[in-house]
């Protein structure tokens, strides 16, 4: 019983000293109600915080906003400036790409009637190459039985009776049987020089290359007396050499003379014309080449 009481007397009457001095001491107690208003004034500080940054932020992005919206006045001022100049352009542009299409179209035009003469041209030199061709054995039919004897020192009153002399002279020599008859022309030809050349025009072709060979042969056969001008009759003068050969159309006598040059250069053994046509040969073996024009000449020089 008597412990009984004591308890009772403790849980009654409290230590009241004990619970001043409690009261008069510092201490947290993380359980108290000034716990949890402490909290609050955080909370309520950590908005206003934000509240702030937040407005800031507003501001900041209202003054960029407005920046930008001037930037783009200015931008839209000067676009505005820039479309008549853009529009100018474009017209341009569109003027000049109608003038480029209508000159391709006049270029192809053109360049169709270029073909067209081309064409044109190239039938035309076909044609002039045929008649240029027909002349020449015109005039090379003509002069078949011509022979040309150069380089005789003639006085300048030689008469047509006075050259048939001379030719007969000449027949004698190379033992060629000539009358007055086969001559059907004679004449020299003009110049300022003292040495000219007599142009016979025989009655036949056999005639003509008869002449031709015996003369020839002759010179073979006597290198130290060959033809001069003392086997015409000629005392002027009289060891002047003469040349005898075919009477040649103007191009085939051009085409001699490259021959012959081709024949120095080259070293063609055979260079020679027959019936006026013009004719080389490397040597013995090789194949006889005529000469038809310039070309065939430019084609032997590159080999």
């Amino acid at each position: 019983m008597e412990h009984k009481h004591s308890l009772d007397k403790t849980i009654s009457e409290p230590n009241l000293s004990t619970a001043v001095d409690d009261l008069n001491e510092p201490r947290f107690d993380y359980n108290v109600t000034s716990r949890s208003k402490r909290k609050r004034s955080n909370e309520e500080l950590g908005q206003t915080d934000f509240s702030d940054f937040r407005q800031e932020i507003k501001d900041l992005f209202q003054i960029w906003s407005n920046k930008q919206d001037v930037q783009l006045q200015k931008q839209d001022a000067q676009f505005q400036k820039l479309f008549p100049i853009l529009n100018g352009i474009q017209e341009a542009n569109t003027s000049i790409e109608t003038t480029l299409n209508f000159l391709a179209e006049q270029n192809t035009e053109v360049k169709r009637k270029v073909e067209l003469l081309e064409i044109e041209v190239k039938k035309k030199d076909e044609h002039l190459a045929i008649l240029e061709e027909r002349l020449e054995d015109s005039l090379r039919m003509s002069r078949k039985s011509t022979i040309e004897i150069k380089n005789i020192p003639l006085d300048s009153k030689e008469t047509k009776d006075g050259l048939i002399s001379l030719v007969q002279n000449l027949a004698k020599t190379i033992d060629l049987p000539l009358n007055g008859a086969d001559v059907k022309d004679i004449y020299k030809t003009k110049g300022s020089s003292e040495k000219k050349t007599v142009i016979v025009e025989l009655n036949s072709t056999l005639i003509k290359e008869d002449f031709l060979k015996k003369a020839k042969l002759f010179n073979k056969r006597n290198h130290s007396n060959k033809l001069c001008a003392k086997h015409l009759g000629i005392k002027r003068n009289p060891d002047n050499p003469i040349f005898l050969s075919e009477c040649l159309t103007p191009k085939a006598a051009r085409l001699f003379f490259l021959a012959r040059d081709l024949r120095k250069s080259k070293g063609y053994k055979y260079c020679w014309t027959s019936f006026g046509r013009v004719y080389v040969r490397r040597d013995d073996t090789s194949a006889i080449i005529h000469i038809t024009n310039e070309s065939t000449i430019n084609a032997l020089m590159k080999d």
